[in-house]
């Protein structure tokens, strides 16, 4: 019972962790609306990679060692930045060319995108540096005991444990692959969805992109 438990929490942090709108999910949109389902979801494998290397790295405490070494952090901050807004530029261009499924070049690139994109990305360090390393730790949460002692040891998720961390991995994987699908059928039925996802995503990749050129430029002033 309590690894069927601790699976449908991971399932539940995977998700929260993918579904929050940010660069991420504006680069899994922009490539669902003009490139199709299976170019969204690969850019999406791209973001969950990048979370399984940080995932990695917070095994070996590498994770740590980088969000101590305030250069070093501010570097990475620094070169996504840039990208974000090298890629806000691109989709831009694509949503001015009002692309389709049927005419967007089809170059592939989401994955590599949304991978480089997701490892210069703070708030998935600072996700790992938190809630990843609590997620990682052997021990228990009582999820429901603050709420009521009639709840107490109803729904408890052990940590560290292999159920809590594979449910991470499918929540996220549920996300990469639905969102795609939920957007292309919605295209399907809105033919100028794929230019104003695009000019939306646009949009996201340009405002993040400034704040976080902000955040480590601040770090020099």
């Amino acid at each position: 019972m309590q690894t069927a438990v601790s699976l449908v929490a991971g399932v539940a942090f995977g998700l929260a962790l993918a579904a929050p709108p940010g660069p991420m999910n504006a680069v899994i949109a922009e490539e669902s609306v003009l490139r199709g389902w299976a170019a969204g979801a690969r850019a999406g494998l791209g973001a969950a990679l990048a979370d399984f290397v940080f995932f990695v790295l917070a095994l070996l405490g590498v994770v740590a060692v980088v969000e101590r070494l305030t250069l070093l952090r501010a570097a990475m901050v620094f070169v996504g930045g840039l990208l974000m807004l090298y890629f806000a530029y691109g989709a831009a261009t694509e949503a001015r060319a009002s692309y389709t499924e049927a005419d967007a070049p089809n170059e592939g690139k989401g994955f590599r995108k949304a991978f480089v994109l997701a490892l210069t990305n703070p708030y998935q360090i600072l996700f790992w540096l938190t809630v990843g390393v609590g997620l990682l730790e052997p021990g228990t949460v009582d999820v429901l005991a603050p709420l009521s002692a009639s709840l107490a040891d109803v729904f408890v998720v052990r940590t560290g444990s292999p159920a809590l961390l594979v449910g991470l991995f499918v929540g996220i994987g549920l996300w990469v692959t639905g969102f795609p699908a939920a957007l292309t059928a919605a295209r399907d039925r809105v033919d100028a969805l794929a230019p104003a996802v695009a000019s939306l995503s646009a949009l996201v990749l340009a405002g993040f992109g400034a704040y976080f050129l902000y955040d480590a430029l601040s770090v020099f002033v």
